[in-house]
């Protein structure tokens, strides 16, 4: 699953049968029509196709020769990421990549897999970075375990391009009280597993005075929606834009809502492996360009979450 254009070449069958666009290069006496609606232009060297676009030299030689980046992202958190009806993998991260993939001449690959294990995968190669709604930490860039404070790894670099805070939200008509992570004290949350929720529950919960909170953690955050809807909770949190979306269209808008005000708010950013600056320097360099060029504001837009847009790209912005 790409969360870009792919690229697709189709020689014509006889000297009659001719696609003509810009850009088309005469081989062996066959047109080749490359389309792919975007800045890149891809040319004949001597047999072998050279892709130019207006930061594909800012990669690194690997990643612009095999024109992919491979993408771990846990894709059932819209609208951040998520298939749609017909499988594609859409949403915020997805149209953010497809546009900066424009402005380095690579299709950014998505590759689906449970959240805490995202940064596990970068550290060993598996993905070139992961963008899945993920806070910048300084403990993640530090490679430091946030419940025991242990380091676990090397740690990564972000690229940070969205801000986001934390939402609670419980059942529509059945707030029970809930406005502050306080008012949870004796009560049971539904939060996906790994995420700055998850943390905030288990920190929270050392805070009451009575009746810790009670803590059910999922795969992916769907998962913990379900179980708020059947009644196997008393709320759920997770990022602004996720509870957001889940407030508007569960059970179309009839299913949960938003209590109290969103806290923490904090950079997503787009993690990178320590050992590879040159990549997440042109992954900076892209995101600057469509923040520039006015791609990304459309984007932000388009999903309805202008409030957590970013003005500039930023490394490591996390505390």
């Amino acid at each position: 699953m790409t969360a870009g254009t792919i690229c697709r070449t189709t020689a014509a069958k006889s000297a009659k049968s001719r696609i003509v666009a810009v850009g088309a290069i005469a081989v062996a006496g066959t047109l080749l029509l490359t389309g792919c609606g975007d800045q890149t232009d891809k040319k004949e060297d001597g047999g072998k196709k050279v892709v130019s676009a207006p930061l594909s030299d800012e990669l690194p030689a690997n990643i612009r020769n095999k024109g992919v980046i491979k993408v771990g992202s846990d894709i059932a958190y819209p609208p951040v990421e998520f298939k749609d009806k017909d499988g594609k993998t859409v949403g915020i991260d997805p149209d953010i990549a497809d546009a900066m993939g424009k402005q380095l001449g690579v299709t950014f690959e998505f590759d689906n897999g449970t959240f805490d294990t995202l940064l596990g995968g970068l550290r060993s190669k598996r993905y070139d970075i992961a963008m899945s709604a993920m806070t910048d930490t300084k403990n993640r860039q530090e490679g430091i375990d946030e419940e025991t404070g242990k380091k676990v790894g090397t740690g990564v670099d972000f690229v940070d391009y969205f801000t986001a805070g934390v939402s609670i939200y419980t059942k529509k008509g059945a707030d029970q009280g809930i406005k502050t992570w306080q008012d949870l004290c004796g009560k049971k949350i539904v939060v996906q597993r790994g995420t700055v929720s998850h943390d905030m529950a288990k920190a929270e919960s050392k805070k009451c005075k009575s009746g810790k909170i009670s803590i059910e953690s999922y795969d992916n955050d769907q998962q913990a929606q379900t179980r708020l809807r059947s009644g196997g909770a008393d709320a759920g949190s997770s990022d602004f834009p996720v509870a957001a979306y889940a407030v508007k269209t569960s059970g179309g808008g009839k299913d949960f809502q938003l209590v109290g005000d969103q806290v923490e708010a904090a950079p997503y950013g787009i993690a990178v492996a320590k050992n590879n600056p040159k990549l997440r320097d042109a992954i900076k360099m892209a995101l600057d360009a469509i923040i520039a060029n006015g791609q990304y504001e459309k984007i932000i837009k388009k999903w309805g979450v202008d409030a957590g847009a970013v003005k500039e790209a930023k490394i490591n912005g996390g505390k």
